[in-house]
């Protein structure tokens, strides 16, 4: 459940976990309090660790760690912020783990196409630019320069333009 200002109502989690009971697990972290808040994170995103259990929004060389599970400025919204407690989740998915990525924790800017045949898409995440953090594909071109050397899931399913579905790394 989200909590939210009543002018907030219309936000929906941006990560949506449809097979996670045993597949997929939310670990406690802290936001690294170095992190500038330079871009708004939505859940879904992708997040690296930087020291213990400090974590940001994935740059540079950083490797994945797993997908952000609350909003840092996204939609307005940053409940760290407003408690004043770095505590939040990421989750990292098994193999097996599904889970729906709303816009715009992925880039919808991508042509992004549905394999349909069985044949595996892996996704990875964008380290640089506008973009950092969110889900892209491999195969965009001129995005590929920007991507984590590591894949973070395989693309399942292209809901609409606005979701995707991705699943864990085998």
């Amino acid at each position: 459940m989200i909590r939210v200002r009543a002018a907030n109502a219309h936000i929906k989690r941006t990560f949506r976990p449809t097979y996670a009971w045993t597949q997929a697990t939310p670990k406690s972290v802290f936001l690294d309090p170095a992190w500038d808040r330079s871009y708004l994170i939505y859940p879904g995103m992708v997040l690296m660790r930087t020291a213990g259990e400090l974590v940001t929004l994935i740059g540079g060389s950083g490797v994945p760690y797993g997908f952000a599970a609350d909003y840092v400025g996204g939609d307005g919204f940053d409940p760290l912020l407003d408690v004043g407690v770095n505590a939040t989740a990421v989750w990292v998915m098994g193999a097996d783990g599904e889970a729906e990525i709303l816009a715009p924790a992925f880039d919808n800017t991508q042509t992004w196409t549905d394999p349909g045949d069985g044949t595996e898409k892996l996704v990875y995440a964008i380290t640089a630019g506008t973009g950092r953090g969110k889900l892209a594909l491999a195969t965009n071109g001129a995005v590929a320069t920007a991507l984590s050397a590591q894949p973070v899931g395989r693309l399942l399913k292209v809901n609409s333009t606005s979701k995707i579905t991705i699943g864990g790394l085998r």
